[in-house]
């Protein structure tokens, strides 16, 4: 059953106004800079929008972000900078480890090996980096949390790594993510829709603007991802036929049923989002790859996708092309490749299935999300002036101090 909830903690979130490239929606934030891969990030090299600009410090401490999610295992280490941070190094592999977990409940031997092999992966990298311990925050999300024995395999990375992740509940995992969106909203717009496709779930958030800020008004976690949604619905052999059709509608029509169960109605949020005055914000490797698709990239660019607007009309077109492909097809593509070949359709029917039920005409596209919120929470808290208690010479005198 998905869950729900009207606001979850994120409090009010204050947009920084960013420059629009001409003739949006079709555009693309200027604000991102180059990186060489969305797999790894070069050293120095700065990362778009949430991670801002501003040379950082070389004496600024590091700061980790592990998300271990049901298809992939990605790490952020980066430090502070003058209006978010500065990527150091990155990593990010596809492990499936919510394969078959539908099915059985738990998670599958094959599937753990490679998840933590990545996660052994991620804890070199940390140790090579010199990324000290209290600051590196390690989270597992739906994969983990459905599994019977999840909390056994956490365990085992902890024995085995020194890794400790802590398994996040969707409320936390819903905020996190629009944290690390904040600077794709658009300064003018009134409402904005977050929507987080994961591997085994889904998690919409609903923002509305109260003065000069965004306030969470809403929020669900549905448990279908596109592992889980792929795993419901495998394709048929022939797909690129009338069965093919009927397929992806059928995964449409499922991820429609877990919005609707979900229960968020808002006539007047609803109506901003109808008259062009709200937006999508679509975080995913699926979304992402979509984009890449739309853009007919020969390779994965982050710094022309992360920021870019999409019409709805171009987000079905693009998945009309990844349909026609077929599988081969799709695997061949360089912006989706063997491993997410049978999965993009997924992300792209729940894409569809959310436009569906709050149709809006603007999509921007995100290549951050969970990690870049992790990495922003963390900053932010430490940037705060702690409070001691000192005693004076009068009883119970207190003083505070910074």
């Amino acid at each position: 059953m998905p869950v729900t909830g009207a606001g979850i903690g994120c409090a009010h979130m204050k947009v920084r106004p960013m420059p629009e490239p001409d003739g949006a929606p079709s555009g693309r934030d200027d604000r991102s800079q180059r990186q060489r891969s969305d797999r790894a990030s070069a050293p120095g090299k700065s990362r778009g929008g949430a991670q801002g600009h501003g040379a950082s410090s070389r004496d600024a401490p590091l700061y980790g972000a592990l998300d271990l999610g049901t298809n992939n295992c990605r790490l952020l280490i980066a430090r502070p900078a003058r209006e978010g941070f500065r990527v150091v190094d990155s990593f990010s592999r596809i492990v499936r480890l919510g394969e078959g977990l539908s099915h059985t409940g738990r998670l599958d031997e094959a599937a753990m090996d490679r998840a933590y092999d990545a996660l052994a992966s991620c804890a070199e990298r940390v140790m090579r980096k010199g990324l000290e311990s209290e600051r590196l925050t390690a989270v597992a999300t739906q994969a983990c949390r459905q599994a019977e024995n999840g909390a056994a395999f956490i365990e085992r990375v902890r024995a085995g790594t020194g890794l400790k992740l802590r398994i996040i509940d969707p409320a936390e995992e819903a905020r996190l993510s629009v944290e690390g969106c904040l600077n794709l909203f658009d300064p003018r717009a009134e409402a904005v829709l977050v929507i987080d496709v994961g591997g085994g779930s889904t998690e919409l958030s609903w923002l509305r603007k109260q003065g000069r800020e965004m306030k969470t008004v809403a929020w669900m976690s549905a448990p279908l991802g596109v592992v889980t949604l792929a795993e419901r619905h495998p394709e048929p052999e022939d797909a690129l036929g009338s069965a093919g059709a009927i397929w992806y509608e059928a995964m449409v029509a499922d991820m429609g049923a877990a919005i609707a169960a979900g229960g968020i109605v808002d006539a007047e949020m609803r109506d901003l989002f109808g008259r062009g005055r709200g937006h999508m914000v679509g975080t995913s490797g699926a979304i992402t790859s979509l984009a890449g698709i739309h853009l007919n990239l020969r390779r994965y660019q982050r710094d022309r996708i992360d920021g870019l607007w999409m019409t709805r009309k171009q987000c079905e077109a693009a998945a009309d092309r990844l349909k026609a492909l077929g599988p081969d097809g799709r695997a061949a593509e360089a912006c989706i490749g063997p491993d997410r070949a049978d999965l993009v359709l997924a992300g792209a029917a729940i894409l569809e299935a959310v436009q569906r039920a709050w149709p809006c005409e603007r999509v921007r596209v995100a290549d951050r999300g969970l990690r870049e919120g992790l990495l922003l929470q963390r900053m932010r808290e430490d940037r705060k002036p702690r409070r001691r208690r000192r005693r004076g010479r009068g009883k119970g005198a207190v003083a505070a101090a910074e």
